[in-house]
């Protein structure tokens, strides 16, 4: 009589690979992730610290974001360095107790920083581009145990809970860090990512969209007074080097109100409402449309500043307006079936600003795929590849 065999088929978490990288390497913070989680981190012993000191240089056009975290005992210490209005800000926790200063120079124009971060005695100080921009004062009276445990170092994210900080803001960062010195540590930084995104060598201001997801708004948010006084929205861009639906519209329950989507092979982009199709050859790098009780408005301007007009009337939309309180606008995609956000068709390309009632629109605050850069573009993209 033959033997029976029991095999275990227990539930087990999988287990993450972690790929290790060098701490100069090029890091695009902007790359999809959970918002809160680091996306590269390392883990040192505090015996082999001798200079709390970290050097990096940064980009970014994006105002609001997290850059560098660390912390000991931990995460009962800790430090944030991070960007609102495009200031740099430090929250720093120590023994229960914490602060928050921000100042500085703007960092989000689009050029590299070089950012230093050092502990001299009991301050704190940030230097941008070798001078002083925040210095933080901590007194403690505690006993100095800094050189015991563990310090853990982060970039584009935190590693406590974020209800422990007293300023919150946005952590999407769409910057890049390179360059780095942390500490005087020579150990490799790991992080969960297969790939890395590439930090392009030269960027310009607007939300990149490479091909592969859309960013959609709910058009209650700028169509509270649309039905007295219309909707405009506005796009810059090359139009003639996009490929994909640039924006779409779409009501609950309804057919898909507006599309606007390039070619790229003919370089023309089409413009669909209701059952008008209207196809605009010519390359311009503004479009507004200004949505009115009766009709559709079409503007197109070029460099040389001249404007092209074009009227379409609303009869076969009726009241259209007003459907729009609890629809959706999609930026970059074409608006499916159904209530589901599904898109397809999606935009290649750079879109260098929109504007919705006069006001800049900020991606971050739609629900969008991460892979969209909300902030800056390749400068390749002009070119029509990217290198």
């Amino acid at each position: 009589m033959g033997r029976s065999v029991l095999l275990s088929c227990e539930p087990h978490e999988p287990r993450v690979l972690k790929k290790q990288i060098s701490g100069r390497t090029p890091v695009n913070l902007g790359q999809e992730r959970d918002i809160w989680k680091p996306l590269v981190q390392s883990t040192t012993n505090l015996s082999e610290v001798h200079s709390i000191r970290s050097v990096f240089e940064f980009r970014t056009f994006d105002p609001e974001g997290a850059i560098f975290y660390g912390d000991t005992k931990d995460g009962e210490d800790w430090f944030m360095l991070s960007l609102k209005d495009g200031i740099p800000e430090m929250q720093i926790s120590k023994e229960g107790t914490i602060v928050s200063v921000a100042g500085g120079p703007k960092l989000n124009d689009g050029k590299w920083h070089l950012l230093e971060l050092s502990n001299q005695g009991k301050f704190v100080i940030l230097e941008v581009d070798r001078a002083k921009a925040l210095v933080v004062g901590l007194g403690s009276n505690g006993a100095d145990d800094l050189l015991s445990g563990q310090i853990r170092l982060a970039l584009g994210g935190v590693l406590i809970d974020t209800k422990k900080m007293i300023v919150q803001f946005q952590p999407q960062m769409d910057g890049c860090v390179q360059e780095g010195s942390w500490l005087n540590l020579t150990a490799p930084w790991e992080t969960e990512a297969e790939e890395l995104w590439p930090c392009y060598q030269n960027i310009q201001p607007g939300s990149y969209f490479p091909g592969t997801g859309f960013a959609v708004f709910n058009t209650s948010v700028f169509s509270r007074d649309a039905e007295q006084d219309g909707l405009k929205i506005e796009i810059w861009g090359h139009f003639s080097q996009m490929d994909g639906t640039i924006l779409s519209m779409k009501a609950p329950g309804q057919e898909l109100l507006l599309a606007l989507e390039a070619d790229n092979n003919t370089k023309a982009v089409t413009l669909t409402f209701g059952n008008d199709k209207i196809m605009m050859a010519e390359d311009f790098n503004r479009l507004a449309l200004i949505f009115q009780k009766d009709l559709l408005e079409v503007l197109m301007e070029n460099d040389q500043s001249e404007a092209r007009r074009l009227s379409v009337a609303s009869e076969e939309q009726p009241a259209y307006l007003g459907t729009l309180a609890g629809g959706r606008l999609a930026i970059g995609g074409l608006l499916g079936e159904g209530e589901e956000h599904v898109g397809s068709h999606y935009l290649t390309g750079c879109l260098q600003k929109i504007q919705v009632q006069g006001k800049d629109l900020d991606l971050d605050l739609a629900v969008k795929h991460a892979s969209v850069s909300s902030y800056s573009c390749p400068a390749e993209i002009m070119k029509g590849h990217i290198d």
